[in-house]
Formats: C-alpha cells, sequence, structure tokens
C-alpha cells in the first residue's frame, strides 16, 4: 500500500524536449520519416511539381516524385516519457537551402538519408553539418530497386569521419526511423560527454 501511495503522489515528470533535423537530397524520404515516425499529424509544406520548375528540379532517379517540400517538414515522437524529439524535415532543393540556418538553430544533431543510386545528393547535407560542428548520422533509405551496400563502402564514398553512425533504414516503417533517431541521439550524447571530458596529457 506504502508503494502503491508514493507512485500514485509522485509528481509527473516534465520531459526533456530536443530538437532533430531530417536532411537529405532531393526525394530520398525525408518526409516519409517524418511523417512515419510522428506521434502527431506532421505538418508538411509540400507543393506539387511543375514543369516551370523543371529547369531547377533535377528528378533524375526519382521521376515518380510528384511533390516537394518546399519549407519544411514538422513532426514529434515520444522516445520516453523524459524524452520528446521535435523533428524538422528540411527541403532538398538548392533553391531552398537558405531555410536550412533558421532551422539548424537550437538542433541537438540530425539525421542525413541518404539513397545508393544518387549517394552524390547526401553531399551537401554532410558539408553542412560538418562545417557547423553538428552530430549527425547517415541513414541509408533501403529503396526497392536500389544497391545494397555495406555502411563502410557508404562511409568511404561519402568521405566521413570514421565516428559518424551510418545504419540502413527503411524511411516507410516505424521502428526503423525510431532506431534512427535513437543513434542520433546517442551519438550526439557521446560526443558531448567527449567534449566534456578533460584531454589526457
Amino acid at each position: 500500500m506504502i508503494f502503491g501511495r508514493s507512485q500514485r503522489d509522485k509528481a509527473p515528470v516534465e520531459p526533456v524536449t530536443l530538437k532533430i533535423l531530417v536532411a537529405g537530397g532531393f526525394g530520398v524520404g525525408k518526409t516519409t520519416l517524418v511523417g512515419a515516425v510522428s506521434e502527431i499529424r506532421p505538418l508538411r509544406t509540400e507543393e506539387s511539381l511543375t514543369e516551370v520548375g523543371s529547369p531547377v528540379d533535377d528528378v533524375s532517379g526519382v521521376e515518380g516524385k510528384r511533390t516537394t517540400t518546399v519549407a519544411m517538414d514538422f513532426g514529434r515522437i515520444t522516445l520516453r516519457d523524459d524524452l520528446v524529439l521535435y523533428l524538422f524535415g528540411t527541403p532538398g532543393q538548392e533553391r531552398f537551402w537558405f531555410l536550412w540556418d533558421e532551422l539548424a538553430q537550437g538542433a541537438l544533431g540530425a539525421v542525413v538519408l541518404a539513397d545508393t543510386r544518387r549517394l552524390e545528393e547526401s553531399f551537401a547535407a554532410v558539408d553542412y553539418f560538418e562545417r557547423r560542428s553538428i552530430p549527425f548520422v547517415v541513414a541509408v533509405n533501403c529503396f526497392a530497386d536500389a544497391a545494397r551496400y555495406p555502411a563502410e563502402t557508404v562511409r568511404q564514398a561519402l568521405d566521413l569521419d570514421p565516428e559518424v553512425p551510418v545504419l540502413l533504414c527503411d524511411a516507410r516503417e516505424r521502428p526503423s526511423a525510431k532506431e534512427v533517431l535513437i543513434e542520433v541521439v546517442e551519438h550526439a550524447r557521446a560526443i558531448a560527454k567527449a567534449a566534456r571530458e578533460p584531454a589526457l596529457p
């Protein structure tokens, strides 16, 4: 009885909220990942692709794509009672990259989604987070018609530092997307811990 009473009297835990970016090239699955994992109806800023935008929207490799994110995607996921992630999906096309600086403010870390059919589309996001010292992981979205490469092959192709996690995922599946987000949090936590520890003489 005493145990039960103390449990009822316990004050509710105020969750820590963290901001995570979901970035990558055009058509790699950013909107899909945010939508798959979000516990709320995700906010989307998608517009239809048109002939007018064809000179600047390269759909090579994603010819079936009909919409594009023009500002951001937003979602939320509770990982634990005391930990909530706010997810911000960045626009993929170069003409919308000016929004990235604003979205990146206060971010704990980021996911760089990659497509093995178009790995070169990931370079801009990798470079962006490296230059700003924002912890990130690379998640290879396993499209049905895309080649499967070992993580080390992707690491070499993207010229990643050894400590950057590389993992495979299916952006459509909530458990898979959730594992990616957990990896981001753990990676950012490890970097922060290492920064606090005194350097060895």
